[in-house]
Order: C-alpha cells, then structure tokens, then sequence
C-alpha cells in the first residue's frame, strides 16, 4: 500500500516539474515580451544623467546629476527638488503605451502630425544617459485624446507615435518654484563633523565633534554644549528659502557678508552667506505664551547666498538661533565645569583653609555601588577610616556633576583678578580620581573662591585651565569638609535571627521608670512593639557632633539627656544564646521633627529619622496627649407650632 502512495506522489511530482518547465516559464517569457513591447524607451534609461525640458509657452529646464545629486542648471544654478526629479525619471524609465502606429500610416490616411499636435510640440524632453555615452535622447509631447485622459508622445527616432498616459506630461510641465529645492543645508545632524562660524569682523568660532563630543577649536579650546550645538545644527538643517526674489540694488551677501555659516559633513561643506538684514516677518499674537508671559521673538530676514552659486533669495532666520550663531562662544558653550561620570570616581579629596583634609574613596576594582570609606587624617593619631554613607556620596557626585556656569566671567584672567576672586587660598578644593584605562586613573582638581568682601557669588577653576566661572555659593555647603556630614547613616542593624526581648525606658529627669516590659508579653500593634520594631534597624536623619557627650546642643542651649532607652538582645551563638543589653539616650522632642539620641557604644550623637521620633512619641507621651477637643454638641433647633385655620 505504501509503495502505491509513493508512486502516486512520484508521477504528481514529475508532472508538475514537467508543468512550470513548460508552460509557465513559456508565459513568464511572454509576460515580460508583452512588457517590453509595450516600453517606449529601452536600456537608455536605466543611467540618465542630464534632462532638459523645453516649450513654446515654458521657460527652459535643465537638470544634471552629480554623484546621486540632481541639481538644476537652468534657468538658476541651484539644487534639484529630489522627489521631483525622480518622478520624471520615472516616468520616463517606466513609460508604456496603451497603443501605437507609425508616421508612415498617417500618411497613408491622409492626416499628419499636426492632427495630434506633433507637428510644433507644446513640450519636448531630451535626456542623455551615461550608458549611451552622451547620446541624447528626445521626446515630443503632443495634444491630449479626447477621451481616456491620454496623450500622444512622438518616439525619438520620429517614426511611431505612442498613446501614453497624462502622467508624463503632468511631471515635465512642474514649474521652476517645484522643481528646485527649498532646503538650504543638507547635511544633517548625525553626519556634521565641524561648524564654523565667521562675522563681519572676521571674528572666526570653529567647533568639531569627536565621536559623540562637540568641542570649540576657535577662538579658544574649550568644551561645546552637545545638545545646544546639535540643536542649532537641526534649525540650521530646518532652514528654508523664503524668496529668490532680492531686493532690488542689494548687494551680492558675499561680497559684505554678515555672517558665513559652514557646516561639514562626510566628504563635503556647505556654506550660507547671510548678507543685509531686510527686517523681521510677522509673528501670530498666539506666539505669547500662556505659562510664562513672554512673546515669541520674530525670525529676522535676510539676502543671502550659497557659497559657489550665483543665486541671491531671502531666508527668514529664528531669533533665538541667530542670537545662537552671533554669541556661539557663550551661547554653545558647555555650562557643566567638570566632564566625568559619578560611576568612573574612585576618590574624592575635599579640602578648605585652616581644616584637616578629608577622603572619601573605594575600591577602584570593586562595582560601582561598592561600599565608600571616609578616611579622616589626623597629625595627632593618624589616618582614620569609617564607613561613609554612599547616598551621600553619590548626591555629592552628582552635585559636582550638574556644577554649572551661571557667568563665563573671564577665559584670561590676570593675577589680581586671580587673587580678587579668592585663589590664592580657595575657599575649597575637591579633587575627583577617576579611573581610566584598566590600572591607570586620572585626577580632576576643583578650585571654589570668594571675594572680599563677598558679594553673593563664588568662583570656580579647574587646575591648570584659565577659565574662570561664576558659580552657585550652594555648592560650599554641598561640599563641606565636615566628616559628619558623610559617616554612615546605619549605625546598627540586627541580623534576622535576632530577638528584642525587653524594653525598659527610664525618664533621667527624675528617675523614674516609664516602661518596662517583655515584648513577648506585648501585643502585636501597640506602640512598644512599633518602638522595637525601629530599633533593629537604626538609621539616623544626620549626625550632631563627632562621639558621645553628656550634654548635647540643641534648641539653642545645651541639654542633658531626658531618657535613657535600655533594650535587651538575643543573639544565637553555637548551641546557646547569648544576651546583651543596648544602651540609647534621648532628649526632649525639641521641635515637631526634631529630637536627639546618642550612643556611647556607637560613639555617636545623632538627630532620629522621623519614623523612630513617632514610635518613641508613642511610648513617653501618647499617655499624656489630651486628644483632640471635644467639640459641644449643638442644640437641637425649637420647634415652630403651626397655627391651626
């Protein structure tokens, strides 16, 4: 039975091979015969290279194409629409007839080429195609069919004309205004290498990227903003011809020009000579706007020109982009100070006058959500190392990233501008080690001054660069050299295996105990057991003073501890249990989210993290809160009789 199935598979197999041999290549070999009988024009199209348009009634067109570039010759030297162009060459490369007959069979009945307007053409299209070595070739446009939309078209050897659809007509009559293209750069952003900028005085700003940077060259060496460049670059590419009709006695822009704008790109540069200023357009009332009250600026027109083509016209330029292009130095200049990534640092050195250096650093192998250390030096006991808090760190990191120019105040300043601004002994100085290639790093040093008297203002350099900036004065306080102000907020966390046994909370103020109780004796949800709950994991808001005193400063007096919180602990060891007691002093609540502890174990006086100033709330006064007032129920209104009729 299987053998039958197969054969009967075999012979269906053979027979369709022998099916698509025979028969449908024989139609795919007619099908394409039909095509190419059809074509009006053959291989000549397949290269073309120059197009010219010429009628009675219309102005000569000349088109030539450079590279994948089409551009117009006639009647203005100027680039090619692209989408235009390849719809004509369309047409022609893809142009059938519906019918045809010959010139000779005209005659045979009596009529000629004039009866199809052959005779004078109202249009004519004459190509020359690379493949044909510069052979030109013409077609004649005739009158239209009186039905079907059709058009007669007189073959370029003379001797056939063909029915052709309206279409090619309808692209060879575009006029010049759609022929030609309205943009004036093409390079676009992702492809610009360099932007050069040259004003009436002859004042020369360059900037170059390299790779995904933008850097001035000219008239100084210094770092470019990337999206303010590339943002100016995209309105430079958005530019469009307003008019080619120049004012009358202008002069040619090049010859005085305002300002040359050049952009390079992959093998080539493109230059717009802006000329006299002609005034501003008109701008919509609706250009105000709703959020900050301010109007939009009008764009400012001008002549200009194209460097390399005689063309004058007018382009209608944005303001915020020409005021841009006028103070490119200021304008495009990257406002951020120091150039690294908050996960490339390794170090970080914060010094300031009279105040023992302080390091922050962490293992340069190591993540870079590995741990920071705090290393205080100190002349008397040596270099001291704590856990530092790595948020912290790292808001501190980013701060020094976003440190921006509110003023550039000076690229050559001089000594005494040096010493009025506060260099000679900076106010601060943050050194930043970033690792670099694998075992090497590098070093950034940032110098923070003030003046004398102050004037609200700090200034700021990199070692070994002349620029210096105006800064925000925050930035000190973000950079104090205070070791407190980056030691670990987590003085203690207990392992999960842990137990609180008891809490026994003691008012030192007269000596009496407010609680004492087994928490296993305690509900779950009353305040002890919230209070216990915050105590295994201890994190403190900030710290108030390096170790542990007796007496702490707060509420603008010094204070004695008011509560002595003593917590009993169960830690599993081997086989057993072992226990010790945990020793924590309070103040009073000073104010509404203020209150100190502290920790002679722990050697810290610290300002409680909210959640445990409720939980302690709870416990030593929650007794004592009288509660919202009561409000007096309101008596109920007097009945009115109702007179009886």
């Amino acid at each position: 039975m299987r053998t039958k199935v197969t054969l009967v598979l075999v012979f269906l197999n053979v027979a369709l091979f022998f099916f698509i041999f025979k028969f449908e290549r024989g139609w795919r070999t007619e099908r394409a015969s039909l095509e190419a009988r059809r074509r009006v024009l053959g291989p000549e199209t397949a290269d073309i290279r120059t197009l010219r348009i010429t009628g009675p009634e219309l102005p000569t067109i000349s088109l030539k194409r450079t590279g994948d570039d089409w551009s117009l010759t006639e009647p203005i030297d100027w680039p090619a629409n692209p989408h235009a162009v390849s719809r004509i060459v369309n047409e022609l490369q893809f142009l059938e007839h519906e019918t045809s007959f010959t010139v000779r069979d005209l005659e045979k009945n009596g009529q000629s080429l004039a009866d199809y307007g052959l005779a004078n053409p109202r249009l004519s299209v004459t190509f020359t195609s690379g493949a044909e070595a510069g052979q030109s070739v013409t077609l004649q446009l005739g009158d239209e069919t009186k039905v079907g939309n059709r058009l007669y078209v007189l073959s370029a050897d003379g001797s056939r004309v063909h029915v052709v659809n309206l279409s090619l007509a309808r692209s060879l009559a575009l006029p010049v205004e759609e022929l030609r293209a309205d943009t004036l750069f093409t390079i676009p952003v992702f492809e610009a290498r360099s932007l050069t900028l040259q004003n009436s005085a002859n004042l020369r700003v360059r900037l170059r990227r390299e790779a995904s940077r933008w850097s001035f060259e000219a008239p100084i060496i210094a770092r470019a903003n990337k999206t303010g460049t590339e943002l100016a670059i995209n309105a430079l590419y958005s530019l469009r011809v307003r008019s080619f009709t120049a004012p009358a006695g202008e002069p040619v822009p090049g010859a005085a020009p305002t300002l040359r704008i050049t952009l390079e790109g992959n093998n080539r540069r493109e230059t717009l000579v802006l000329g006299t200023e002609l005034g501003t357009t008109a701008i919509a009332e609706a250009a105000t706007s709703s959020t900050t009250g301010t109007t939009a600026r009008p764009d400012i027109e001008f002549s200009a020109s194209l460097e390399g083509k005689p063309a004058v016209f007018t382009v209608a330029i944005p303001g915020a982009l020409l005021d841009a292009l006028r103070n490119a130095q200021e304008v495009l200049r990257e406002t951020r100070i120091l150039d690294f990534e908050p996960a490339g640092v390794t170090g970080l050195t914060l010094g300031a006058p009279n105040q023992p250096e302080l390091i922050l650093q962490r293992d340069p192998a190591a993540p870079a959500d590995a741990p920071w250390q705090l290393v205080r030096r100190d002349a008397a006991q040596g270099p001291q190392t704590q856990p530092a808090d790595r948020k912290v760190v790292e808001r501190l990191l980013e701060q020094l990233s976003l440190l921006s120019a509110q003023k550039f105040q000076s690229d050559a300043p001089s000594d005494a501008d040096l010493e009025n601004w506060g260099f000679n002994q900076p106010e601060r100085e943050v050194t930043l080690t970033l690792a670099a290639a694998p075992n090497t790093t590098r070093t950034l040093k940032l110098q923070i001054g003030l003046t004398t008297p102050r004037d609200d203002r700090a200034y700021a350099r990199l070692a070994g660069e002349r620029f210096i900036y105006t800064v925000n004065p925050a930035i000190l306080t973000e950079t104090t050299v205070s070791p407190l102000a980056y030691r670990e907020r987590l003085l203690r966390e207990l392992p999960a295996t842990a137990r609180l046994t008891t809490l026994k909370l003691t008012d030192l103020a007269d000596g009496s105990v407010v609680v004492d109780r087994a928490l296993a004796e305690e509900p779950a949800g009353t305040p002890l057991q919230a209070l216990a709950a915050q105590l295994r994991t201890l994190r403190v808001r900030r710290f108030a003073q390096d170790g542990f005193v007796d007496k702490v400063a707060a509420g603008g007096e010094e204070r004695p501890w008011r509560y002595r919180l003593e917590a009993t602990v169960d830690l599993p060891a081997g086989t057993g249990v072992q226990t010790e007691t945990e020793t924590w002093f309070f103040t009073e609540r000073i104010a509404g989210t203020q209150q100190l502890g502290g920790s002679e174990k722990y050697a810290a006086t610290f300002e409680l993290e909210q959640a445990l100033l409720d939980a302690l709330w709870a416990v030593t006064y929650a007794q004592r809160d009288p509660g919202p007032p009561s409000v007096p129920t309101p008596p109920a209104p007097a009945t009115v009789a109702t007179p009886q009729p």
